[in-house]
């Protein structure tokens, strides 16, 4: 297999857009990333792009619709889609196309208009669940997450205030971000005051509607060369599909990303990730989830992770600052595009190239994730310089 780098990273604004389409988000983030490298859509062999499900754009065949506007017009293209975990799969789809010797470059587009989801996208999910054993209880992803952090909780002796101070971080983190749709800082307190939703999940605790869209290039070695003399190597990637039925699983651990991790360090290399890795940019659509899935990515031991995030490990100038970015969180959550942006977070951090948000001491290897479908399925990327 060949190495493949990242040399190119784009991303729209990410809130709530009226005016624009799936299409025009595409465009933007497309030519932000391909002027980032000096390159144009010429250059480009095949497209790799992903929308989480069609009813969240609320375009039918999504895909077919979104291939003039991702670049991937008259190209060898391809849709992924894998709920939330999308936007880092699809860039494991891409590097599979470069790394396999089939292209030498490959533009990754991600996109979601969540404002289109009308009148909420968790009326879509109502339909998903099985006829027999789930759909009668009427369930939704909000309050089966909301089981899902009360199991976390109770495991580990954890307080709403604890998951609250994840929230508080990644908010403040995404100020520095010029994609993020936030402009305040918030406390703890103003999280829990916030509307309870599904106990205990309240308002403040989940990242909000966004639109928006993030795109990436990735080359293999002989032309990244040429095209940078910083590239950024994917060192790893790894996934991996759960069961679906939420019911029959621990919900206090991420067995399925404890497997993709797993899969990813050992294509990189890494022996002891909390001791290797500089960056880590979980996945947060919830602040539980953040704390939960830097479990399971084996970078802090289970049940000592708040502890962990009250002494400072997991700021921006801590020993392994988590979601510099912001996260969704902190910066917004166009589904799919929310795991591509945590990929271009860690290109420009790695590059030292994320201007405020710049974590100290010029790291050297990161890791994102992204989680989706069912709250089963995990897509992991390490890169590194």
């Amino acid at each position: 297999m060949r190495k493949v780098a990242i040399v190119g990273a784009g991303l729209t604004k990410f809130v709530r857009r009226a005016l624009e389409t799936p299409k025009e988000l595409s465009f933007e983030a497309t030519k932000t990333a391909l002027d980032s490298c000096g390159l144009h859509l010429d250059d480009i062999d095949c497209v790799a792009h992903g929308t989480a499900p069609d009813a969240f754009d609320g375009i039918h065949q999504n895909g077919e619709y979104m291939v003039d506007g991702c670049g991937g017009w008259n190209k060898p293209t391809m849709r992924v889609f894998v709920g939330g975990a999308t936007g880092v799969h699809a860039i494991v789809h891409g590097w599979h196309h470069v790394a396999s010797g089939m292209f030498d470059t490959c533009l990754v587009v991600c996109e979601e208009k969540m404002s289109s989801a009308m009148p909420h996208a968790q009326g879509f999910f109502l339909t998903i669940f099985d006829a027999i054993t789930e759909r009668a209880l009427h369930p939704n992803l909000l309050w089966i997450f909301a089981l899902e952090m009360n199991r976390y909780m109770q495991r580990y002796g954890y307080t709403k205030e604890d998951m609250a101070l994840v929230a508080v971080n990644n908010k403040r983190n995404g100020l520095l971000h010029p994609s993020s749709q936030f402009k305040d800082e918030i406390t703890v307190e103003d999280v829990l005051n916030s509307e309870l939703m599904a106990y205990p999940v309240s308002r403040l605790d989940v990242s909000p509607v966004s639109d928006g869209a993030a795109a990436i290039v990735l080359a293999a070695e002989p032309v990244a060369r040429r095209l940078t003399d910083k590239p950024v190597w994917i060192e790893g990637v790894g996934w991996s599909l759960d069961t679906a039925y939420w019911a029959t699983r621990d919900l206090s651990y991420p067995r399925y990303l404890d497997k993709a991790a797993r899969m990813a360090y050992d294509m990189a290399g890494i022996r002891e990730p909390a001791k290797q890795i500089n960056i880590a940019e979980p996945y947060d659509p919830f602040d539980y989830k953040a704390l939960h899935h830097m479990e399971g990515l084996q970078l802090s031991p289970r049940g000592k992770t708040v502890e962990l995030l009250r002494d400072g490990h997991f700021a921006r100038d801590g020993n392994l600052p988590m979601c510099p970015s912001g996260g969704l969180l902190g910066v917004g959550n166009p589904i799919a595009a929310a795991g591509t942006m945590k990929v271009c977070e860690l290109f420009w951090q790695l590059r030292g190239e994320a201007d405020e948000r710049q974590v100290p001491g010029n790291p050297k290897l990161g890791v994102a994730q992204a989680w989706g479908d069912l709250m089963q399925v995990s897509s992991v990327v390490v890169a590194g310089i």
